[in-house]
């Protein structure tokens, strides 16, 4: 039985066809202009990509925030629930998920049998989300896949003070002018990122094996600065981070499957 999971994001659109055990295929493009035509496409081409039409898959889900307006989907599951499921699967023993993504960042309990016991998200403000870290890397000149790496080149850190993700990006601009080079404001921003996120976290509590997700969990300075301030040097990060609400869709369309049959 195969099954997709279609995570509609507000930067990235991800897609996992799943048949109950392994990840057959996946795919990541950009949300652009038109969200649901971009989804649909997609979806498309990659059954077409493993010879399969619409029939041959038992179930779709969607999640993420366009999850209530892609058409060709038969369920829509909350994103929380298709994290946890999604990072249950590869990580059977977290207790703790730290996901960062466009528009928010959220922390989620997990119980032992891999459900959502608690969670807390910020989706108010762009402060502490991969829009911010973007938005710093454009004004730093830097393609976004570069900017982990450069963090982790030095030594030294700056604070940045602001709360506010604009005022913050006035700050930034204020430290090169400054003469503060680049690595040195990425892990000043970055360290930032990381206490408000970890500061959110704080109201349900880190626990156990804790796993971080999300397209920024591709970012290494990022991920740097969150053990650092949880005080955890062990904090993970799975082989695609965002591919894990995808996944978990997927893994929660098998189960509905199941049970209705």
């Amino acid at each position: 039985m195969i099954t997709c999971g279609v995570d509609i994001g507000s930067r990235t659109i991800k897609l996992v066809l799943f048949d109950g055990k392994n990840i057959l295929d996946s795919a990541v493009t950009l949300s652009g202009s038109a969200p649901q035509e971009n989804t649909e496409r997609t979806y498309l081409e990659m059954l077409a990509a493993n010879h399969m039409t619409r029939s041959d898959v038992a179930m779709t889900i969607a999640t993420g925030y366009g999850r209530n307006y892609f058409e060709l989907a038969d369920k829509a599951s909350s994103e929380i629930i298709c994290h946890t499921a999604g990072v249950a699967f590869l990580c059977p023993n977290v207790r703790t998920i730290i996901d960062i993504g466009g528009q928010d960042s959220k922390v989620v309990q997990v119980s032992e049998q891999g459900k959502v016991a608690d969670f807390v998200m910020n989706d108010r403000c762009a402060a502490g989300t991969g829009k911010f870290i973007e938005m710093v890397a454009h004004t730093l000149n830097m393609p976004v896949e570069e900017i982990g790496q450069a963090a982790l080149s030095c030594d030294e850190i700056c604070e940045i003070s602001s709360m506010c993700a604009v005022f913050a990006e006035s700050e930034v601009i204020g430290l090169l002018h400054r003469g503060i080079p680049a690595e040195v404001i990425l892990r000043g921003v970055f360290r930032s990122v990381a206490k408000r996120v970890v500061s959110l976290g704080r109201k349900v509590g880190f626990h156990g094996q804790i796993v971080f997700t999300g397209g920024v969990a591709q970012n290494p300075g990022v991920l740097e600065a969150i053990r650092t301030q949880v005080g955890d040097p062990t904090i993970t990060t799975p082989r695609n981070p965002q591919l894990t609400g995808a996944l978990g869709a997927a893994i929660i369309g098998q189960q509905t499957v199941s049970q209705n049959q």
